[in-house]
């Protein structure tokens, strides 16, 4: 199913601008948190930086995605009025399309691939969403949200590949930019290139001296796979404790591919192994309960040693949904 085939969405191939972006920011003001950034010592300690965690935990549904979710529904009802909504994802993105939809009085279908833990799905059920896990892994369960919207006339929110998902991310590159004039670095978990996408976008177009660096879960790196072909490359869906960087691009991605091409300065990945020290860290000497994609950045930087020795390094921690197997 193209863009095309969906009610209300008009032919959006321009990646959002800084002046989107800028509108996002008020657009989704009363739904999101202007996150904290929390001196990280023990990471400033490892790698001779100055280190600051940008804390996306804060947000209302625990996750940066309400952000994107939230400048997507709301542009969409100012396009047409909107039924109600159907979503895909590894469930911090349809937890946040559910809480947005919620504030809205707007039924939501959220479809989930079998996989995802079922703590996930009782929140988006308490959230008062309908959880449909009948499909094997997202780009399934993509499909299938899209069908459904088409079928009932409601918007469909994609978890990442959508120029208004891109602009609302980019709202923490503004916000980056505005409290910290002296950013060097900044290290983004990357899965389908959404948040990277917006946040590397509003980054370039204020500061562009800034290093973008995307951080790939090794069992989770549909982004690094992609970009080395030169074209979205399909992953198979694998245990990892990075559930939410699960997914690959989608056969038929038209934004985030290309603005990761254009805005990733370098791409890391992560094991396992270093996301659970890294989430063990965080809790112990940063006194923060994240999940294992939240931890990536950190991993990232500790394995990096004193490559950002001297320089100010801004560091995503995006979600708190620690997961846990049915």
């Amino acid at each position: 199913m193209t863009d095309a085939d969906l009610p209300g969405l008009p032919d959006l191939l321009d990646l959002p601008d800084l002046a989107a972006i800028r509108r996002a920011a008020g657009r989704i003001r009363g739904d999101v948190r202007r996150t904290s950034l929390m001196t990280s010592a023990q990471l400033s300690d490892r790698t001779g930086a100055d280190v600051r965690l940008k804390l996306e935990i804060e947000q209302p549904t625990g996750s940066f995605k309400v952000r994107g979710a939230a400048n997507a529904i709301r542009a969409a009802t100012e396009r047409r009025p909107v039924p109600g909504l159907t979503t895909a994802s590894t469930g911090n993105h349809a937890r946040a399309v559910s809480y947005v939809g919620a504030r809205l009085g707007l039924p939501v279908t959220a479809f989930l691939a079998a996989g995802v833990p079922a703590d996930r799905v009782r929140a988006l059920e308490q959230l008062g969403a309908t959880v449909d896990r009948s499909t094997a892994d997202q780009t399934a369960a993509i499909d299938a949200a899209a069908t459904l919207a088409a079928e009932r006339g409601y918007e469909f929110v994609p978890p990442f590949d959508h120029p208004d998902v891109i602009g609302g991310q980019g709202t923490i590159g503004l916000e980056l930019c505005e409290d910290l004039p002296d950013l060097d670095v900044v290290l983004v978990p990357v899965s389908g290139g959404g948040l990277i996408a917006g946040i590397g976008l509003a980054v370039t177009a204020i500061a562009p001296r800034v290093r973008v660096v995307g951080v790939c879960a090794e069992r989770a790196d549909a982004m690094r796979r992609s970009l080395a072909a030169g074209h979205p490359v399909p992953v198979p869906e694998v245990d990892t404790v990075a559930t939410s960087l699960l997914g690959d691009l989608g056969p038929d991605n038209r934004y985030t591919f290309r603005a990761a091409q254009t805005v990733i300065d370098d791409l890391v990945t992560v094991d396992d192994d270093q996301l659970r020290a890294a989430m063990g860290r965080l809790h112990a000497e940063d006194g923060l309960v994240v999940e294992g994609a939240a931890a990536a950045t950190a991993a990232a930087l500790w394995a990096a040693g004193d490559r950002w020795r001297g320089r100010q390094v801004a560091a995503l921690v995006t979600g708190n949904a620690v997961a846990q197997r049915p």
